[in-house]
């Protein structure tokens, strides 16, 4: 063994370890600096002291979508009927109920939906905006349901990557809003999102219902268009706020910007995949079929026809023989 390699090796170690440890420890003392400009109204709130319990329940989310399928491969899928009409319509009391509080909040504290900074004072109707943005928060982990219940259904086509996505992202990041800005800007994307989703678990709700509910459910694609058109706006309320220098960590508008345009690009393949690729014309295989089926009864019809013609030839090959031998017979005797 060399000593200067193993030296050399030793070395470069003892720095690496050095360079991990001077970044855990700046993450940390980032992180410290952090909760000095963070929302003090919200820190007793549940979930809100630490990340720690918003992560252990995301983790937890990943943990069942890994081992959940597993769970049910063997197993009958749980139909659970009644439990996602109860689900689906709570959801969307759960919705009105921040729309609401969030557009009589915002009204009463006199909002601008073109610039809003936020206010962490005391003011009662600013406390009103962050214990709706607070709900809003919690709904998003509430939401994970959805995946829970797709895998007891064993509807595992369900769960995409989309799907997956939009639900883990959307409860994890919702804590940084609410710890550091529960009001201003925030306001306008849950407020917004919380409308579109009373529809949504609306449509849900109705369709858990059965089969004759789910026949005057025509409006599903619309969903996803809404929701598409959600993520422009987005974009666009976003940008008039950092050309107008908003008040308002320009960060974070510009994180919402780059997750929104991640969100239109998966929704526009979903869409794109599930109601505008080009499905095999059915004009067409029906006249295959027909035409398949036309010919498999002409070829029906002709091979009886020959067999008939086959068996009314023997019977009267049968018949000349006999009468042959009738013949025969008459003429020995004679």
């Amino acid at each position: 063994i060399n000593p200067h390699v193993c030296l050399f090796n030793f070395r470069s170690s003892a720095r690496n370890m050095e360079i991990v440890t001077h970044l855990i420890n700046d993450t940390i003392e980032f992180y410290k600096w952090t909760l000095t400009i963070a929302d003090k109204r919200v820190e007793k709130w549940p979930l809100m002291d630490n990340p720690l319990p918003t992560l252990a329940i995301s983790t937890s989310y990943l943990l069942i979508l890994w081992l959940g399928p597993k769970y049910m491969k063997n197993r009958e899928p749980f139909q659970l009927r009644k439990t996602l009409i109860v689900y689906n319509f709570s959801m969307v009391f759960l919705n009105f109920f921040i729309f609401k509080e969030l557009f009589m909040a915002a009204r009463a504290a006199s909002y601008s939906y073109i610039c809003q900074p936020v206010d962490h004072s005391d003011d009662p109707n600013e406390v009103r905006v962050a214990g709706a943005l607070w709900w809003y928060f919690i709904s998003k982990g509430i939401e994970y349901l959805d995946t829970v219940f797709f895998i007891l259904r064993k509807k595992f086509n369900q769960v995409t990557f989309l799907h997956v996505y939009h639900h883990c992202t959307m409860f994890t990041l919702w804590w940084i809003g609410i710890k550091w800005v529960a009001g201003g800007q925030s306001f306008f994307g849950a407020h917004m999102n919380a409308a579109i989703h009373v529809l949504m678990y609306l449509y849900y709700g109705l369709a858990s219902c059965g089969p004759k509910i789910q026949k005057y459910l025509w409006w599903k694609k619309y969903l996803t268009i809404i929701q598409m058109i959600q993520f422009h706006v987005t974009i666009g309320h976003t940008a008039l706020s950092l050309y107008v220098n908003c008040d308002f960590p320009h960060w974070m508008h510009y994180s919402l910007i780059c997750y929104a345009i991640t969100f239109i690009v998966l929704f526009g393949n979903f869409y794109y995949q599930t109601y505008r690729r080009q499905q095999p014309r059915r004009d067409a295989s029906s006249s295959k079929g027909g035409k398949a089926l036309s010919n498999g009864a002409l070829n029906g019809l002709s091979k009886a026809a020959n067999g008939a013609v086959a068996m009314g030839r023997k019977e009267e090959k049968a018949q000349e023989h006999s009468g042959r031998r009738k013949r025969k017979g008459r003429a020995k005797r004679d």
